[in-house]
């Protein structure tokens, strides 16, 4: 079991020095113009519309960043270790989707050691 944490670790560092630019916490999201501000604010907006019926069965959805045409998301809570959490990653997707009326690809983006399926 150690040995298993120690290599999730060094698969969070190596990802972490890869992604130099994904911040570490939610809502740190890059500011660059006014068209990527306004569209940085739908898209926290559709997330926080799906994150009070995550909150109610105990899990939670985070925003993490924006790179271009994809969004990094955090799964906690309830959501991590839940066998539907790729459902869930469809579903804020689809909403994303609507929300802004085009494209948005999903990353999810793990805490220090988690897995992401």
């Amino acid at each position: 079991m150690r040995k298993i944490v120690q290599l999730m670790k060094q698969i969070v560092q190596l990802l972490r020095r890869k992604h130099r630019s994904i911040p570490a916490e939610p809502g740190k999201l890059r500011q660059s113009s006014s068209t990527a501000t306004n569209r940085e604010r739908r898209l926290r907006s559709a997330a926080e519309e799906i994150r009070p019926n995550l909150q109610r069965v105990g899990g939670d959805c985070h925003l993490i960043g924006i790179d271009g045409s994809r969004a990094m998301v955090r799964l906690t809570g309830a959501c991590t270790l839940c066998k539907l959490s790729s459902l869930t990653l469809k579903s804020v997707q689809a909403r994303l989707v609507s929300k802004l009326g085009e494209l948005v690809g999903l990353i999810p983006v793990a805490a220090a050691g988690e897995v992401v399926d």
